[in-house]
């Protein structure tokens, strides 16, 4: 295919649709949803009828809207323009459905995948990878899943867990088998009314605060064997197990590149604004390179993350490896990207920045998590690291020494 940077016909009308939903439905009520911390679910049942849910990008043959992942991506940057908190809480279901479609049997996604689909309201869904005690090193959880008889009984805490709580359905992640290392490690689909599960303490956080967030609590949780995604190990139809989930986060890393641009254009336009306007020695700010060259240099990086971000969109859309830790990359630039732009405009802004009558100080806020969460930065930059490592050959002898002219 050649290269071509040219949306097609079906993702402007996509992107658009998204724009318009964000400015008129999101926008508006972003301030009061990041005030009061709760939880936007008018906008999210709007987000559902209109087709801007993770429903959108699950196959068609499950019942979804089966769009390319380019179009997701395009969902998630404009969602992120309007509300960074409010797009997590319409798209924070989709780590729980690709969950069960990177790791789960065909009877599996014909049961949960059409369930999220087919429903006339939201189904919220949560994934609990992370623990207390493990969060980068996602492979080390402590949570057991103790085979007993027709199922399992999960025990242990997961901790910062979107939609924590208030899910529909839980994908839990467990270790079945201490004895297999990462092999051992299960992902268990736990529904609502459960009793053994329950929801910890809600965090209040610095960002993204109309999103939930909060501890799972699981005690003496049973789920039915069906329930173990990908069957029981040896099954003839098993699927990837933890492995899957790898691929999984590796494969959503562009989606959330994506949000970190949404977060980091809304700062820039509004601080381009407010430059164009604001007079300051006779002549608009924008005017003075100080102000002028900080703006130009947000739009460089804010172009430059999307093309990274696309690229890596465009690699996962067709199934290519990363093998060069494409997602990795999109992720970390397009985070610290979004981070630095937001300063910039609080910058820009001077006092006005600093005060809440203005929004550039929340998506600053906002901005910070996308460095924290799917994977730091630290860790993007690990993985590209190990990456990239085999690219060159190690240099066969000492380099050649500078050569030092005397003076004559």
């Amino acid at each position: 295919m050649p290269l071509d940077f040219t949306l097609t016909p079906e993702q402007e009308d996509i992107k658009a649709l998204a724009h318009e939903f964000a400015e008129k439905e999101i926008r508006p009520v972003a301030a009061h949803y990041d005030e009061t911390e709760e939880f936007p679910w008018p906008v999210l049942k709007k987000a559902h009828e209109v087709g801007l849910t993770p429903v959108a990008v699950m196959p068609e043959a499950y019942g979804g809207g089966g769009l390319d992942m380019i179009s997701n991506m395009l969902i998630a940057e404009e969602l992120h323009w309007g509300c960074a908190g409010i797009a997590v809480a319409i798209t924070g279901t989709g780590l729980a459905a690709t969950a069960i479609l990177a790791m789960g049997n065909e009877a599996q996604k014909q049961k949960w995948i059409r369930e999220f689909c087919s429903a006339k309201s939201p189904v919220v869904g949560a994934m609990g990878l992370t623990e207390p005690s493990t969060g980068s090193d996602a492979m080390a959880i402590q949570t057991t899943a103790k085979k007993v008889e027709g199922g399992y009984l999960l025990n242990g805490a997961k901790q910062f867990i979107t939609n924590g709580g208030i899910a529909d359905l839980h994908v839990i992640f467990a270790n079945a088998d201490p004895s297999a290392g990462a092999a051992g490690i299960a992902g268990f689909v736990v529904e609502k009314g459960n009793k053994g599960l329950s929801m910890g303490r809600k965090e209040k956080k610095l960002g993204v605060r109309a999103s939930h967030t909060a501890q799972v609590i699981l005690q003496d949780c049973f789920v039915p064997t069906e329930n173990r995604l990908g069957g029981e190990p040896g099954d003839p139809d098993a699927g990837p197990g933890a492995l899957g989930a790898l691929l999984m986060l590796e494969h959503s890393r562009p989606s959330v590149a994506a949000g970190s641009i949404g977060i980091a254009r809304a700062a820039y336009e509004f601080a381009l604004d407010y430059a164009q306007q604001r007079v300051a020695f006779g002549k608009p700010i924008i005017k003075h390179e100080g102000i002028g060259f900080k703006l130009a240099e947000m739009a460089i990086n804010i172009d430059a993350a999307r093309l990274l971000t696309w690229r890596a969109g465009w690699m996962a859309q067709n199934n290519m490896l990363f093998k060069r830790a494409e997602g990795s990359m999109a992720k970390a630039f397009s985070a610290d990207m979004a981070m630095q732009v937001t300063l910039d405009a609080v910058q820009v802004l001077g006092g006005y920045g600093y005060i809440r009558e203005y929004p550039v100080e929340k998506w600053m806020r906002d901005a910070k998590i996308y460095q924290i969460w799917e994977g730091t930065s630290e860790i993007q930059r690990l993985v590209i690291s190990r990456a990239i490592s085999g690219e060159r050959r190690p240099l066969t002898r000492e380099p050649a020494k500078p050569q030092i002219r005397k003076a004559s």
